[in-house]
């Protein structure tokens, strides 16, 4: 009876010394898993911008005389060479010699104009030519493996901003053989002080576009080089982001731009033209003095997408610095400094086994939500996201259910 008494009291000992460790003994830590995944990874700066014309043109008197009251106003839209103001020359003064010389001057200097558009134009054109070349090249490259998507990506936008600066040369030129026109006819009227030339000059537009302000609203008189309207293409829009110039130097011709928050539907796709080579300061909104530069960009998307942007409109740009296919990539909340300082090197927490097990990685960038993993983990890897203080090398944890 004793010894059963003792073994009663002893496995009830046991009992109590096991739940009692039981009710000690460690939980397992609750945390937040991700899974590392494998993808397309970007990095981006992101700014405010504004929408510009890349063009404008300001109407300028050509001879003094005047003004006949102007029948435009902000908005219109006017064709190429159409008149968009009347001139009735001031006689007297126009008959003199210096005034003569002055209007030879004006059609010497727009000859010489009409020379440099010629040449800007046809630089443009062997640039233009020397890039579809490459993207002809590329393609067939890229149907043997020899060139990434992505390269022939950018060629293609390279080949389609080439357009675009043959389009701008070749407009220049087009003014400039305006601007020699109404020299030569200003030329005449001075020559001819008598002539049907002299009683009503007709002021006409280097370009169709749309009237962006009127200088001269009203009848008056007015001397040579006045200004009398500015005039503008809308359908040629650029968007200027001022950028900080750490953030400028990673902003590179070439880049793809998203351009988003314009107030319509969808994402509008740019491209990098320039950065301008001079910076300035800016003060913040928080007082701070601040080095930026204007970065320019130019619209890729089909105009019938973004027609209803204007002038000085403004919107976000996010400039992408680096793409890269097929990355290893995992939450950037899962990322942490190495707790042992070695190398300034990052660390992850993975989950093996039901424990965390701490992982050394390393980085090739990171963006504002994810990060890119070159060496350390493989996808399909379970990590820890926002691991808390309790977590140790060896921790046990578990997956926090929702």
């Amino acid at each position: 009876m004793q010894r059963k008494t003792w073994i009663l009291l002893g496995a009830g000992a046991a009992g109590a010394i096991a739940l009692f460790a039981w009710a000690f003994a460690p939980r397992p830590l609750n945390v937040e898993t991700a899974t590392v995944s494998q993808g397309h990874f970007e990095t981006s700066i992101e700014e405010d911008g504004k929408t510009r014309l890349r063009d404008r043109y300001v109407v300028s008197a050509p001879l003094a005389g005047r003004l006949s009251r102007p029948s435009l106003r902000e908005g219109d839209e006017v064709q190429a060479d159409a008149v968009v103001a009347q001139l009735n020359p001031v006689l007297a003064p126009m008959q003199d010699d210096r005034t003569l010389r002055e209007q030879q001057a004006r059609v010497e200097m727009a000859l010489a104009q009409v020379r440099s558009a010629a040449a800007h134009a046809e630089a443009a054109r062997l640039a233009w030519e020397q890039s579809r070349n490459d993207l002809t090249r590329n393609e067939r490259l890229a149907l043997e493996g020899f060139v990434s998507p992505t390269k022939l990506d950018n060629d293609r936008l390279g080949t389609l901003a080439a357009q675009k600066e043959l389009d701008a040369a070749q407009a220049q030129r087009r003014v400039a053989e305006h601007e020699v026109e109404q020299a030569r006819a200003a030329l005449s009227a001075v020559r001819s002080p008598g002539g049907a030339g002299a009683r009503v000059f007709e002021v006409r537009s280097p370009v169709a576009g749309r009237v962006l302000r009127v200088t001269q609203g009203s009848e008056a008189t007015v001397g040579i080089g006045a200004p009398l309207l500015e005039l503008g293409d809308t359908r040629r829009l650029e968007v200027v982001a001022e950028l900080l110039t750490t953030d400028a130097l990673q902003a590179l011709p070439g880049n793809r731009v998203a351009i988003e928050r314009w107030g319509g539907a969808g994402v509008l796709e740019g491209r990098v033209r320039l950065v301008e080579p001079a910076a300035f300061t800016k003060v913040s909104a928080l007082g701070v003095e601040e080095q930026r530069v204007e970065v320019l960009i130019d619209l890729t998307s089909p105009p019938e997408h973004w027609q209803a942007l204007g002038d000085g409109y403004r919107v976000g740009v996010r400039i992408i610095t680096a793409a890269v296919d097929q990355a290893v990539k995992v939450p950037l909340g899962a990322v942490f400094p190495r707790p042992d300082g070695q190398g300034g090197g990052m660390a992850v927490f993975a989950l093996r086994g039901g424990r965390a097990a701490l992982v050394p990685v390393t980085l090739a960038a990171r963006n504002g939500s994810e990060a890119w993993v070159q060496q350390g983990l493989k996808p399909g890897d379970e990590v820890i996201v926002y691991p808390s203080a309790a977590v140790r090398d060896g921790t046990r944890v578990r997956r926090r259910t929702v």
